[in-house]
């Protein structure tokens, strides 16, 4: 059977680290619980059309099926009423969450232009999740430039077990998110 490549890595190499560096047990290492990727499609009051092409980019991406979201009241200064789609996400954990972090780290990130790291001060919320967000989707290989509609963004979150940020920074360095140096 098929285990992924950073599990393998989290399991042999990260665990121990973190275990002996915190002086923790089995049950207090700081794990990556889930990576939620989601886009804000607000072109969709206009054109219904859209949501569908921004659910199948967002369902190539991570390998498993986009949800749409749908608005919970009306909001008179967007023209927005209840029901109407205005966004999409994927919530990825286990197998699929490590492939994706992999292919993130290893083939998306160093495709940013002049990529010189991740903010490491800004991204964090103080209970040990990071957020980024990404500019343009063109920098994932499953993405085909000439079918693209509209170039737009996309937010990633991950969500760590970690209690600060200070720990949640030290498992994602260990996986290999590139970090600017303080």
């Amino acid at each position: 059977m098929y285990t992924p490549r950073l599990k393998i890595l989290f399991r042999e190499n990260i665990l121990p680290t973190i275990k002996e560096e915190f002086s923790y047990n089995q049950m207090q290492v700081p794990i990556l619980q889930k990576i939620i990727l989601s886009r804000g499609v607000g072109e969709a009051i206009s054109d219904k059309k859209i949501i569908d092409v921004f659910q199948k980019e967002l369902s190539h991406i991570s390998g498993q099926k986009a949800v749409i979201c749908y608005s919970k009241k009306d909001i008179a200064n967007f023209k927005l009423r209840k029901g109407l789609p205005i966004g999409v996400k994927v919530t990825l954990r286990r197998d699929m969450m490590y492939e994706f972090l992999d292919r993130f780290i290893s083939s998306a990130l160093p495709r940013v232009r002049d990529f010189r790291g991740l903010e490491s001060s800004k991204g964090f919320d103080g209970r040990g999740n990071y957020s980024l967000g990404i500019s343009e989707l063109i920098i994932f290989h499953e993405i085909n430039i000439d079918a693209i509609v509209k170039i737009s963004g996309l937010n990633v979150n991950f969500v760590t077990s970690a209690s600060s940020d200070d720990e949640a920074r030290g498992l994602l360095e260990k996986f290999g998110m590139p970090f600017k140096k303080k």
